[in-house]
């Protein structure tokens, strides 16, 4: 039970496929009480159904669409009042508009390349301040990203750009979050399945092209994900800040 005890909240989850759900499994498994967020209302009674499978009934499941700041700042006055503080926090969000994904990354828009860091990158940033006075002594904070932060990967286009982003703003988080004992990594998950994922153009290309060449042939499990990301919020993980943990059976050593 390696969160008997911790407080995480997790925004956001959408739906069954999501991998912040398949993180809330892992870390529901591991005797976390947990914090869900949703979007909006269109997703929030999913959210709430998916919560009565877990052992641990949610200490709260809340809105937040990270693109008004004030529901941000939300968020801190709702876990202050039904938690008092959390020990964690799951960055699980990520959004940028068809037309980015669709036209060569050189068409990017200005408009849809400010979307896409908004949703995508700024929210961590958005988060860590909001929810610092909640956070406990030793918390963590763990967002996800792909290798298409690094690589390119054609159709994931402005995504790539915002990951690469993500990814550096872990660093800084992690040094100016350093001396209050947080801790802040990013999980850099293989492809899957999710439907977020199937908005990426050529997406079961990438599927098969990944267990082809990757080291284990097989794509990534969310389960897996799931612990990696469970490890990292528990005191196992305590000496792990600013790190990219790669979680793609492999992928990303192979040259070729």
């Amino acid at each position: 039970m390696l969160l008997q005890g911790k407080r995480i909240a997790i925004f956001n989850v959408a739906n069954k496929r999501s991998i912040a759900w398949a993180i809330a499994k892992s870390m529901d498994a591991q005797g976390a009480h947990l914090i869900l967020g949703y979007q909006n209302e269109r997703t929030r009674s999913a959210v709430e159904e998916l919560s009565r499978e877990l052992t641990h009934k949610p200490v709260a499941v809340l809105p937040c669409d990270v693109s008004f700041p004030e529901q941000i700042e939300a968020v801190q006055d709702s876990i202050r009042e039904r938690a008092g503080t959390i020990h964690g926090l799951i960055h699980s969000l990520a959004f940028a508009p068809r037309e980015a994904l669709q036209n060569a990354y050189l068409f990017t828009e200005r408009e849809h390349f400010l979307t896409a860091l908004d949703i995508s990158t700024y929210s961590l940033v958005a988060f860590a301040r909001a929810l610092t006075p909640v956070f406990s002594d030793k918390a963590s904070i763990t967002t996800l990203t792909y290798l298409g932060s690094e690589k390119v990967m054609p159709s994931y286009n402005v995504m790539g750009v915002a990951k690469a982003a993500l990814e550096a703003s872990v660093r800084y988080l992690a040094h100016d979050l350093g001396p209050a004992g947080v801790r802040v990594n990013a999980i850099s998950a293989g492809p899957i399945n999710t439907v977020s994922a199937r908005g990426v153009s050529g997406f079961l290309d990438i599927l098969e092209v990944h267990e082809a060449r990757a080291p284990l042939k097989r794509t990534v499990e969310g389960r897996e994900v799931g612990d990696t990301a469970t490890f990292l919020a528990s005191d196992l993980a305590s000496g792990i800040t600013g790190e990219v943990i790669y979680v793609d059976t492999g992928y990303n050593i192979m040259g070729f």
